[in-house]
C-alpha cells in the first residue's frame, strides 16, 4: 500500500511488487510493479480480505509494507487478522495511535518531556487560547485531511494575532473540532531535518540515516518537493534517543527543526514507510530490503551509512518551488539533471508520468458526464 518510492527499493532488493491502490493511480503502471491490486476502501473489510486472498495464492510468504496514516492505522488496528497470512512490521498499536493523531502526540511528548514545542489542542468551539502562548502561532490539523487541504495549501497555518486565529477558526469550524496551535521554531523549512530508522523486533537499530529538506511548495509550511540525504551525527544521537524513549520497533521517520542557535526540535513521528526510502536505497541504505529480509527470515543487505547529498525530488511540484525561490528554469534544469532519484519522471520509467496525464483527467471528465447525465 504506497507509490513508486516504495516500490522502487523493493525492486532494487529484487522483491516482487504488487501495488495496492485506486484504479486511477498512475504508478500502478511502473515497470517496478509486477501486479497490482485494486484498494476497495472506504469499505476496510474488502481491503483486508482481498489482501489476505491475494496472499493465499503467493508460494513465498508475503509480506505488507505501508505508506500512509489511513494505511498504517488499517495494519495497526487489523494487525490480528492480517497477520494471519501477511508478514508486517508495525509498532505498538497504542503508540500508532497516539503519533497519527496530533493531540494526543502533544500529550504523549510533555509526559515523556521530549523536546517539542511548546503547543495546546484548541477546541473550535470554545477557542480559549492558552496565556503561556504568544504570536505568531502555528495551526496544524490533528490529521492529515481533505477538508484541511481545502482550507490552504500549506500542512499548516502561521497567525500573528487573535484577529487571523478567529477567521482561520472560523474556516475551519465546519469541517473541524479541534486543532492543535503551536509555537514555531525560527527558520525556513530547509532547518526541517529528519532521522530515518529500522528498528528490528530485539530493538537493534539495523538500519538508519538522516536528510534534509531542500525545498517545499508552497515554501512556507508546503510539502516536501525535494530532500537531501546528509551525515548529521546530533540528529541521529536525538533521533535515537526518542525512538528508545518510545520504545518504538519497526519503522519510523521523525521530523526535527534546528532553530537559530542549532538546537533541535521534535516535530512529529511517522510510524510508516515514505518517500525517504526511495532516496536512502539511492544512497546506500536500503530500509524496506531489511525489513523485507527480516520479514522472510532471509540475510540482510550488508550493513551500510548512507552517503550524503544524494538528492530526491517530486519533478512537477519542484519546479513551482524552484520557481517561488527564485531559482531559474535553466539551473533548475541543471539541478534536476543531476538528481539521482526524480518521481514521476524518470526516462527509464516513463508510464507512471504519461499514464497520469491520461487516466486523471479522462476519470474527471467521466465523473462530471455521469453527474450531468444521471440517466446514463
Amino acid at each position: 500500500m504506497g507509490d513508486r518510492d516504495l516500490a522502487l527499493p523493493l525492486r532494487a532488493a529484487d522483491v516482487p511488487v504488487t501495488l495496492i491502490s485506486p484504479p486511477t493511480t498512475a504508478d500502478r503502471f511502473s515497470r517496478h510493479v509486477s501486479a497490482w491490486l485494486s484498494d476497495p476502501r472506504p469499505d476496510e473489510d474488502a481491503l483486508v480480505a482481498a489482501l489476505l486472498a491475494g496472499s493465499r495464492g503467493d508460494e513465498a510468504p508475503a509480506a505488507l509494507f505501508y505508506q500512509g496514516d489511513d494505511d498504517l492505522l488499517l495494519v495497526s488496528r487489523r494487525r490480528e487478522e492480517l497477520s494471519a497470512g501477511l508478514r508486517f512490521v508495525v509498532p505498538d498499536a497504542d503508540l500508532v495511535e497516539k503519533v497519527v493523531d496530533k493531540a494526543a502526540f502533544q500529550e504523549l511528548a510533555a509526559d515523556m518531556d521530549l523536546p517539542v514545542p511548546r503547543g495546546q489542542v484548541l477546541d473550535l468551539d470554545r477557542s480559549t487560547l492558552d496565556e503561556r502562548l504568544g504570536f505568531p502561532l502555528l495551526v496544524k490539523p490533528l490529521r492529515r485531511e481533505r477538508s484541511w487541504d481545502a482550507a490552504t495549501p500549506a500542512k499548516a497555518a502561521l497567525v500573528h494575532d487573535r484577529r487571523e486565529l478567529a477567521a482561520l477558526v472560523e474556516r475551519l469550524t465546519a469541517a473541524h473540532s479541534r486543532v492543535i496551535v503551536q509555537e514555531p521554531v525560527p527558520g525556513p523549512e530547509t532547518c526541517i531535518e529528519s532521522y530515518h530508522v529500522y528498528v528490528d523486533a530485539s530493538g537493534g537499530t539495523a538500519a538508519e540515516f538522516t536528510g534534509r529538506k531542500l525545498r517545499t511548495y508552497p515554501q512556507a509550511l508546503g510539502h516536501s518537493t525535494a530532500v537531501m540525504t546528509t551525515r548529521a551525527p546530533d540528529v541521529t544521537e536525538l533521533g535515537r534517543a526518542v525512538v528508545a524513549r518510545l520504545d518504538l520497533h519497526g519503522v519510523a521517520k521523525l521530523d526535527f527543526k534546528r532553530d537559530p542557535d542549532g538546537r533541535l526540535w521534535l516535530l512529529e513521528v511517522n510510524p510508516r514507510f515514505n518517500l525517504w526510502h526511495h532516496v536512502g536505497a539511492a544512497a546506500g541504505v536500503n530500509i524496506p530490503a531489511v525489513v523485507w529480509a527480516d520479514l522472510l527470515e532471509l540475510p540482510r543487505p550488508a550493513r551500510a551509512t548512507a552517503r550524503p547529498g544524494v538528492a530526491w525530488c517530486r519533478v512537477e511540484r519542484d519546479r513551482l518551488a524552484a520557481r517561488e525561490e527564485g531559482m531559474s528554469l535553466w539551473s533548475w534544469l541543471r539541478w534536476v539533471a543531476r538528481c539521482e532519484t526524480t518521481s514521476p519522471l524518470d526516462l527509464s520509467d516513463p508510464m507512471p508520468l504519461i499514464a497520469g496525464k491520461v487516466l486523471a483527467p479522462t476519470h474527471r471528465a467521466l465523473r462530471r458526464f455521469l453527474r450531468t447525465h444521471p440517466d446514463r
